[in-house]
């Protein structure tokens, strides 16, 4: 079931993804050569508990970070650590933080110094799959519009976007109904209405679209080997269209 959330409900959400677009911005700043991915995270949680909320992703099903870093071939879900930014790296920062009982989740892929063009393609690519799919989240749409808009835009470049993950409902849960995947036939799947929140998160990759997960249970890798990123919103369907919640 797909749950419609109220206008003060919503206003809670764009206060919490107002913190995560403020980390996001805060993290941006620090991402360069020689700079251990531990650090990017240490200096995103003291930053979410001091604006008073809480690292929505620190002890999810024993996830062991406030944040995740996905490097290069590293699709989602990327644990920090001692692993050092290197010229020419792509990273992945997804954050989520929970205010008053409310979620909010969002994610941007970062150059690390002076990346290749292709590398600079797909970034560029991966940002515009995710405004794609947000234009389509009106009130009356289907669901599948979202996911036909983000497939559309990815491989028409060229690329592939991940089938084995998926955006996501979100609210008093990180993850609600719906699952939205980032493929399919437009005008399929529940209608959209006024008051639906959802994540809506494309992930590219150069290459295939299969996916590996590493021992670790959590770090998600390309089966090839090839380049990916990742971008997410969280966003409110309203009377007058989208509106993005994880904004400045």
């Amino acid at each position: 079931m797909i749950i419609r959330k109220s206008r003060d409900e919503i206003a809670t959400m764009r206060q919490a993804g107002r913190i995560v677009a403020q980390t996001l911005e805060l993290i941006e700043k620090e991402i360069k050569p020689g700079v251990e991915t531990i650090i990017l995270n240490n200096i995103a949680e003291r930053f979410i508990r001091k604006s008073g909320s809480r690292p929505a992703f620190k002890g999810y099903k024993g996830f062991p970070a406030s944040i995740c870093t996905s490097l290069n071939e590293v699709v989602v879900h990327g644990i920090p650590g001692s692993q050092k930014l290197k010229d020419g790296d792509i990273i992945s920062i997804d954050i989520g933080v929970e205010l008053k009982g409310y979620y909010a989740d969002a994610a941007a892929t970062y150059p690390v110094g002076e990346i290749s063009k292709e590398a600079q393609r797909l970034i560029e690519t991966t940002r515009l799959a995710l405004e794609k799919g947000i234009s389509k989240c009106i009130d009356g749409n289907h669901l599948y519009d979202i996911s036909h808009a983000i497939q559309i835009t990815a491989e028409s470049a060229g690329y592939s976007v991940v089938r084995e993950f998926v955006g996501h409902g979100i609210g008093r849960e990180m993850h609600e109904d719906p699952q939205i995947p980032n493929f399919g036939l437009p005008g399929r799947g529940p209608v959209i209405k006024e008051g639906m929140v959802f994540a809506i998160e494309p992930m590219v990759n150069i290459g295939g679209y299969k996916v590996n997960i590493l021992p670790d249970h959590w770090t998600v890798v390309t089966a090839d080997g090839s380049l990916s990123a990742h971008f997410e919103h969280t966003v409110a369907v309203t009377k007058d269209g989208p509106e993005i919640l994880t904004v400045l």
